[in-house]
């Protein structure tokens, strides 16, 4: 592991550190707080995915997480979006490729090698952490910004017990019927759509639900609404009676104003479900 900075931060310290990643066959960079109760012991853990064309860097910046974080003992994971280095395919757009790994692990080429996003969240990352830092995994929630949402509603889904509770900021909610998904999940798993119902948070709703709070924001003003799709994923909650919170918020847009508007309540949140024992 290489330290590439720790800064002091309300009372802890938010650093930012690079390894190499068995998953993505490259090396990865992340940021990580950790409150002043980690020089203690174990504390719990709050995973934060990030949106299309982020890095680690946004959310750790703009989200203003820490000082909630901090207030509530808690640790904050912020890994980066896709693989990167010179040897890893990328496209000229925007909303594939570098800064667009979807959360997925790419079953086609030239994706294959390094695109495994889901299994260096739910494996790689989190093994790697825990022989590191000082972090209680049995007590941990995750939440993530619109393609990060996308990614924070599918793995809390998909692995039942991971997660104590899970929350989005204008998530990616339909992905399979939305260009903002379709795309994607083309190119990295196939034009095979049944490989495509494991990454969309509605049809998991449906099929799975969550065992546990949810809690979704989006913005009435958000310019990509109608990409997000939240109308499918409350219709989905809805019909499956889901414990769930999704709230639109009036005149809101997609930005990072949005986001750290409503960090405290999405922190204050995840630490009722982190310390319910």
């Amino acid at each position: 592991m290489e330290i590439i900075s720790e800064n002091r931060a309300f009372g802890g310290t938010q650093g930012v550190y690079s390894h190499s990643s068995h998953s993505t066959r490259c090396d990865m960079t992340f940021g990580l707080f950790l409150p002043e109760e980690a020089q203690m012991g174990p504390v719990p853990v709050i995973w934060y995915l990030s949106g299309l064309t982020c890095t680690h860097e946004n959310a750790m910046v703009k989200a203003g997480a820490q000082q909630w974080a901090a207030e509530q003992g808690i640790a904050l994971v912020f890994p980066d979006t896709s693989p990167r280095g010179e040897t890893v395919a990328d496209d000229p757009a925007y909303d594939l490729g570098k800064g667009a790994g979807f959360y997925v692990n790419a079953t086609q080429a030239p994706w294959t090698p390094h695109y495994n996003m889901w299994d260096y969240i739910t494996e790689d990352l989190p093994s790697f952490l825990q022989e590191d830092f000082p972090l209680d995994l049995s007590r941990q929630s995750i939440m993530g910004h619109s393609m990060g949402g996308h990614g924070a509603l599918t793995m809390a889904m998909s692995l039942p017990g991971r997660f104590r509770s899970v929350s989005a900021f204008a998530p990616i909610s339909n992905p399979t019927a939305s260009e903002w998904g379709r795309k994607q999940l083309t190119a990295y798993l196939g034009d095979d759509e049944s490989t495509w119902a494991a990454h969309d948070a509605t049809l998991l709703m449906q099929d799975k639900g969550f065992d546990g709070p949810m809690l979704v924001d989006t913005g009435t003003n958000d310019q990509f609404i109608d990409l997000l799709c939240p109308e499918a994923l409350a219709a989905a909650a809805n019909a499956r009676r889901q414990e769930a919170t999704l709230r639109l918020q009036k005149g809101y847009d997609h930005s990072y104003f949005f986001v750290s508007t409503f960090m405290e309540e999405h922190i204050a949140f995840h630490a009722e479900a982190l310390y319910a024992d």
